[in-house]
Protein backbone atom coordinates (compact mmCIF):
# COMPACT_ATOMS: atom_id res chain seq x y z
CA UNK A 1 0.00 0.00 0.00
CA UNK A 2 1.24 3.51 -0.59
CA UNK A 3 0.53 5.99 1.66
CA UNK A 4 -0.35 9.57 0.15
CA UNK A 5 -0.30 12.16 3.12
CA UNK A 6 -1.53 16.05 3.78
CA UNK A 7 -0.15 18.04 6.10
CA UNK A 8 -2.05 21.04 6.96
CA UNK A 9 -2.60 23.29 9.39
CA UNK A 10 -6.21 25.50 10.21
CA UNK A 11 -7.49 25.21 7.05
CA UNK A 12 -10.02 22.68 6.76
CA UNK A 13 -12.58 22.66 3.35
CA UNK A 14 -9.00 21.43 0.69
CA UNK A 15 -7.15 18.39 2.97
CA UNK A 16 -10.44 16.69 3.46
CA UNK A 17 -11.63 17.20 0.28
CA UNK A 18 -8.66 16.12 -1.17
CA UNK A 19 -7.98 13.14 0.97
CA UNK A 20 -11.70 12.19 -0.07
CA UNK A 21 -11.31 13.10 -3.83
CA UNK A 22 -7.89 10.21 -3.86
CA UNK A 23 -9.87 7.41 -2.35
CA UNK A 24 -12.87 7.88 -4.43
CA UNK A 25 -10.53 7.10 -7.29
CA UNK A 26 -10.29 3.78 -5.65
CA UNK A 27 -6.56 3.11 -7.15
CA UNK A 28 -5.85 -0.29 -6.19
CA UNK A 29 -2.78 0.55 -3.69
CA UNK A 30 -3.36 3.75 -3.45
CA UNK A 31 -4.71 5.41 0.04
CA UNK A 32 -4.75 9.27 1.58
CA UNK A 33 -5.28 10.36 4.95
CA UNK A 34 -3.73 13.36 7.20
CA UNK A 35 0.48 13.29 8.23
CA UNK A 36 0.17 11.43 11.42
CA UNK A 37 3.21 12.10 13.68
CA UNK A 38 4.36 10.67 16.30
CA UNK A 39 8.52 10.29 16.62
CA UNK A 40 10.84 11.51 13.80
CA UNK A 41 14.09 9.96 13.88
CA UNK A 42 17.22 10.52 11.69
CA UNK A 43 17.13 8.74 8.34
CA UNK A 44 13.87 6.64 9.20
CA UNK A 45 11.11 6.38 6.73
CA UNK A 46 7.60 8.47 6.73
CA UNK A 47 5.49 5.82 5.79
CA UNK A 48 4.57 8.02 2.61
CA UNK A 49 4.81 7.95 -1.01
CA UNK A 50 3.72 11.44 -1.47
CA UNK A 51 3.05 14.18 1.17
CA UNK A 52 1.07 17.69 0.07
CA UNK A 53 2.64 20.31 2.08
CA UNK A 54 0.73 22.77 3.12
CA UNK A 55 2.10 24.06 6.84
CA UNK A 56 6.12 23.67 6.99
CA UNK A 57 6.19 27.14 6.10
CA UNK A 58 5.00 28.45 9.73
CA UNK A 59 6.03 25.14 11.58
CA UNK A 60 10.46 24.50 11.18
CA UNK A 61 9.62 21.09 13.02
CA UNK A 62 7.63 20.22 9.97
CA UNK A 63 10.00 21.72 7.43
CA UNK A 64 13.29 19.09 9.28
CA UNK A 65 10.59 16.38 8.85
CA UNK A 66 9.80 16.93 5.63
CA UNK A 67 13.71 16.99 4.77
CA UNK A 68 13.85 13.96 6.73
CA UNK A 69 11.11 12.32 4.79
CA UNK A 70 12.37 13.28 1.53
CA UNK A 71 15.63 11.27 2.39
CA UNK A 72 14.06 7.86 1.93
CA UNK A 73 12.02 8.30 -0.89
CA UNK A 74 8.61 10.88 0.24
CA UNK A 75 8.05 12.57 -3.03
CA UNK A 76 6.98 15.80 -1.10
CA UNK A 77 5.33 18.60 -2.74
CA UNK A 78 6.99 21.20 -2.78
CA UNK A 79 10.30 20.29 -2.22
CA UNK A 80 10.99 21.19 1.33
CA UNK A 81 15.07 22.04 0.21
CA UNK A 82 14.11 24.49 -2.39
CA UNK A 83 11.27 25.96 -0.52
CA UNK A 84 13.69 26.98 2.25
CA UNK A 85 15.86 28.81 -0.54
CA UNK A 86 13.49 30.36 -2.08
CA UNK A 87 12.70 33.75 -1.80
CA UNK A 88 11.02 36.71 -3.89
CA UNK A 89 13.98 38.49 -5.03
CA UNK A 90 15.47 35.46 -5.93
CA UNK A 91 12.71 34.65 -8.43
CA UNK A 92 11.93 37.72 -10.19
CA UNK A 93 15.99 37.79 -10.55
CA UNK A 94 15.37 35.04 -12.18
CA UNK A 95 12.44 35.74 -14.33
CA UNK A 96 14.51 38.82 -15.79
CA UNK A 97 17.02 35.58 -16.86
CA UNK A 98 14.24 33.89 -18.58
CA UNK A 99 12.34 35.79 -20.33
CA UNK A 100 9.52 36.94 -18.27
CA UNK A 101 8.32 39.92 -17.49
CA UNK A 102 8.43 41.56 -13.88
CA UNK A 103 8.30 45.12 -12.26
CA UNK A 104 10.81 46.87 -11.68
CA UNK A 105 12.42 46.00 -7.96
CA UNK A 106 15.36 46.44 -5.37
CA UNK A 107 15.95 44.74 -2.53
CA UNK A 108 16.27 47.04 0.53
CA UNK A 109 18.66 46.29 4.02
CA UNK A 110 16.27 45.76 7.43
CA UNK A 111 15.14 49.21 8.52
CA UNK A 112 16.41 47.58 11.94
CA UNK A 113 19.90 45.62 12.30
CA UNK A 114 19.02 41.88 12.89
CA UNK A 115 19.22 39.97 15.91
CA UNK A 116 22.74 39.51 17.35
CA UNK A 117 24.42 42.17 15.03
CA UNK A 118 25.85 45.74 15.30
CA UNK A 119 27.07 48.46 12.90
CA UNK A 120 29.88 46.26 12.28
CA UNK A 121 28.16 43.43 10.74
CA UNK A 122 27.50 46.08 8.05
CA UNK A 123 30.89 47.18 7.15
CA UNK A 124 30.19 46.59 3.05
CA UNK A 125 26.95 48.11 3.10
CA UNK A 126 26.77 52.05 1.82
CA UNK A 127 24.92 54.34 4.80
CA UNK A 128 22.75 55.99 3.40
CA UNK A 129 21.93 53.63 0.71
CA UNK A 130 21.52 55.77 -2.82
CA UNK A 131 17.99 56.49 -2.26
CA UNK A 132 18.29 59.10 -5.41
CA UNK A 133 18.96 56.70 -7.63
CA UNK A 134 16.69 53.81 -6.35
CA UNK A 135 13.73 56.06 -6.56
CA UNK A 136 14.48 57.55 -10.17
CA UNK A 137 14.68 53.28 -11.20
CA UNK A 138 11.65 52.56 -9.31
CA UNK A 139 9.66 55.67 -10.11
CA UNK A 140 6.36 56.48 -7.49
CA UNK A 141 3.67 55.27 -6.58
CA UNK A 142 5.45 52.23 -5.68
CA UNK A 143 4.68 49.35 -3.84
CA UNK A 144 7.05 47.91 -1.26
CA UNK A 145 6.43 44.45 0.52
CA UNK A 146 8.44 41.50 2.62
CA UNK A 147 11.37 39.79 0.31
CA UNK A 148 10.23 36.24 1.84
CA UNK A 149 6.29 35.83 3.17
CA UNK A 150 2.89 36.03 1.60
CA UNK A 151 -0.41 36.52 2.51
CA UNK A 152 -0.34 40.67 1.94
CA UNK A 153 1.09 41.02 5.11
CA UNK A 154 3.38 44.30 5.47
CA UNK A 155 2.73 45.19 2.31
CA UNK A 156 2.55 48.95 1.45
CA UNK A 157 2.07 51.10 -1.33
CA UNK A 158 4.11 54.47 -1.11
CA UNK A 159 3.75 57.80 -3.15
CA UNK A 160 6.71 59.52 -2.62
CA UNK A 161 10.07 59.91 -1.05
CA UNK A 162 9.15 61.08 1.80
CA UNK A 163 5.95 58.35 2.14
CA UNK A 164 8.47 55.67 1.90
CA UNK A 165 10.82 57.06 4.72
CA UNK A 166 7.98 56.94 7.12
CA UNK A 167 6.84 53.63 6.08
CA UNK A 168 9.80 52.17 5.93
CA UNK A 169 10.78 53.23 9.31
CA UNK A 170 7.77 50.41 10.45
CA UNK A 171 9.63 47.55 8.82
CA UNK A 172 11.79 46.96 11.62
CA UNK A 173 13.74 43.78 10.64
CA UNK A 174 11.93 42.86 8.01
CA UNK A 175 14.38 43.26 4.69
CA UNK A 176 12.04 44.63 2.05
CA UNK A 177 11.54 44.84 -1.59
CA UNK A 178 10.15 47.94 -3.31
CA UNK A 179 8.98 47.39 -6.60
CA UNK A 180 7.67 49.84 -9.75
CA UNK A 181 3.60 49.87 -9.38
CA UNK A 182 2.20 48.00 -12.20
CA UNK A 183 -1.27 49.58 -12.71
CA UNK A 184 -3.19 47.06 -14.52
CA UNK A 185 -5.83 46.94 -16.60
CA UNK A 186 -6.50 43.14 -15.54
CA UNK A 187 -5.54 40.57 -13.06
CA UNK A 188 -5.02 37.42 -12.76
CA UNK A 189 -4.38 34.47 -10.33
CA UNK A 190 -2.91 31.25 -12.10
CA UNK A 191 -2.94 27.64 -10.30
CA UNK A 192 0.01 25.22 -11.68
CA UNK A 193 0.25 21.57 -10.18
CA UNK A 194 2.59 19.39 -11.58
CA UNK A 195 4.19 22.09 -14.14
CA UNK A 196 1.82 21.23 -16.40
CA UNK A 197 -1.91 21.81 -15.62
CA UNK A 198 -2.66 25.43 -15.25
CA UNK A 199 -5.81 27.23 -13.93
CA UNK A 200 -6.60 30.88 -14.84
CA UNK A 201 -9.02 32.50 -12.54
CA UNK A 202 -9.93 36.48 -13.11
CA UNK A 203 -8.92 38.19 -9.78
CA UNK A 204 -8.92 41.59 -8.55
CA UNK A 205 -6.66 41.61 -5.74
CA UNK A 206 -8.67 45.37 -4.48
CA UNK A 207 -11.62 43.84 -3.70
CA UNK A 208 -12.45 42.60 -0.22
CA UNK A 209 -10.81 39.41 0.44
CA UNK A 210 -14.00 36.79 -0.10
CA UNK A 211 -14.35 38.89 -3.30
CA UNK A 212 -11.03 38.63 -4.98
CA UNK A 213 -12.21 36.45 -7.44
CA UNK A 214 -15.23 38.20 -8.78
CA UNK A 215 -13.52 40.17 -11.16
CA UNK A 216 -16.07 40.77 -13.78
CA UNK A 217 -13.52 39.92 -16.75
CA UNK A 218 -12.42 37.34 -18.75
CA UNK A 219 -9.27 36.23 -20.67
CA UNK A 220 -9.42 36.03 -24.60
CA UNK A 221 -8.09 32.86 -25.92
CA UNK A 222 -5.08 34.23 -26.98
CA UNK A 223 -4.20 35.81 -23.56
CA UNK A 224 -4.72 32.38 -22.06
CA UNK A 225 -1.98 30.76 -24.18
CA UNK A 226 0.22 33.93 -23.35
CA UNK A 227 -0.59 33.35 -19.39
CA UNK A 228 -0.02 30.12 -19.51
CA UNK A 229 3.38 29.75 -21.16
CA UNK A 230 4.59 32.14 -18.46
CA UNK A 231 3.32 30.29 -15.44
CA UNK A 232 4.36 27.27 -17.02
CA UNK A 233 8.07 28.54 -17.52
CA UNK A 234 8.15 29.97 -14.13
CA UNK A 235 7.06 27.04 -12.74
CA UNK A 236 9.98 24.90 -14.85
CA UNK A 237 12.41 26.83 -13.67
CA UNK A 238 11.66 27.21 -9.85
CA UNK A 239 10.53 23.20 -9.89
CA UNK A 240 7.38 23.29 -7.84
CA UNK A 241 4.80 21.34 -8.07
CA UNK A 242 1.86 23.56 -6.68
CA UNK A 243 1.83 27.16 -6.90
CA UNK A 244 -0.07 30.15 -8.12
CA UNK A 245 1.26 32.81 -10.28
CA UNK A 246 -0.20 36.31 -10.05
CA UNK A 247 -0.26 38.28 -13.41
CA UNK A 248 -0.86 41.90 -13.59
CA UNK A 249 -1.88 42.76 -17.34
CA UNK A 250 -0.43 45.96 -18.56
CA UNK A 251 -0.79 47.86 -22.35
CA UNK A 252 -1.37 44.01 -23.34
CA UNK A 253 1.94 42.99 -21.37
CA UNK A 254 1.01 40.44 -18.14
CA UNK A 255 3.91 40.90 -15.58
CA UNK A 256 4.51 38.46 -13.54
CA UNK A 257 3.83 40.25 -9.95
CA UNK A 258 3.49 37.36 -7.30
CA UNK A 259 4.87 33.62 -7.96
CA UNK A 260 6.62 32.16 -4.88
CA UNK A 261 2.86 30.14 -3.32
CA UNK A 262 3.97 27.30 -2.61
CA UNK A 263 1.13 26.46 -0.23
CA UNK A 264 -1.35 28.89 -1.94
CA UNK A 265 -4.74 29.80 -1.04
CA UNK A 266 -6.98 26.33 -1.86
CA UNK A 267 -9.87 27.24 0.36
CA UNK A 268 -13.63 26.72 -0.75
CA UNK A 269 -14.84 29.65 1.33
CA UNK A 270 -12.09 32.51 -0.79
CA UNK A 271 -11.59 30.72 -4.32
CA UNK A 272 -14.98 30.01 -4.93
CA UNK A 273 -16.47 26.63 -5.64
CA UNK A 274 -15.33 26.28 -8.66
CA UNK A 275 -11.76 26.69 -8.72
CA UNK A 276 -12.03 24.79 -5.69
CA UNK A 277 -13.08 22.01 -7.31
CA UNK A 278 -10.81 21.86 -10.45
CA UNK A 279 -7.94 22.51 -7.45
CA UNK A 280 -8.78 19.10 -5.55
CA UNK A 281 -9.62 16.90 -8.34
CA UNK A 282 -5.85 17.65 -10.11
CA UNK A 283 -4.30 17.83 -7.08
CA UNK A 284 -4.98 14.28 -6.21
CA UNK A 285 -4.74 12.94 -9.70
CA UNK A 286 -1.18 14.80 -9.58
CA UNK A 287 -0.59 13.02 -5.61
CA UNK A 288 -1.65 9.69 -7.65
CA UNK A 289 0.26 9.79 -10.19
CA UNK A 290 3.31 10.79 -7.93
CA UNK A 291 2.93 8.07 -5.49
CA UNK A 292 3.05 5.06 -9.07
CA UNK A 293 6.19 6.86 -9.67
CA UNK A 294 7.87 6.55 -6.45
CA UNK A 295 10.67 4.93 -6.21
CA UNK A 296 11.80 3.68 -2.65
CA UNK A 297 14.33 4.96 -0.59
CA UNK A 298 15.23 7.36 -4.15
CA UNK A 299 15.49 10.80 -4.22
CA UNK A 300 11.31 11.27 -5.96
CA UNK A 301 11.75 15.63 -5.33
CA UNK A 302 11.29 17.42 -8.09
CA UNK A 303 14.08 20.29 -8.91
CA UNK A 304 13.64 23.07 -10.87
CA UNK A 305 15.37 23.89 -14.51
CA UNK A 306 17.29 26.57 -12.30
CA UNK A 307 19.22 24.09 -10.52
CA UNK A 308 19.83 21.29 -13.22
CA UNK A 309 20.75 24.20 -15.55
CA UNK A 310 23.19 25.79 -13.15
CA UNK A 311 24.59 22.45 -12.07
CA UNK A 312 24.95 21.82 -16.01
CA UNK A 313 26.85 25.08 -16.76
CA UNK A 314 24.43 25.64 -19.45
CA UNK A 315 23.01 29.37 -19.62
CA UNK A 316 19.70 30.28 -18.73
CA UNK A 317 18.62 31.99 -21.91
CA UNK A 318 19.18 30.13 -25.42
Amino acid sequence: MKKIGILYGQERSFPMAFIEAVNGKNVRGIRAEPVYIDKVVQGDSSGYAVIIDRISQDVPFYRAYLKNASLTGTAVINNPFWWSADEKFFNNALATRIGVPVPKTVILPSRELPEDTSSLSFSNLAYPLDWESIFKYIGFPAYMKPFAGGGWKSVYRVGSAEDFYQKHSETGRLVMLLQEEIVFDEYYRCYCIGGKYVRIMPYEPRNPHHLRYSAGFSPSEERVRQMEQIVLRINAFLGYDFNTVELAVRDGIPYAIDFCNPAPDAEKTSVGEDNFNWVVETAATYAIQRALDAREGLDNLTWGEYLKKSILQKPLMG
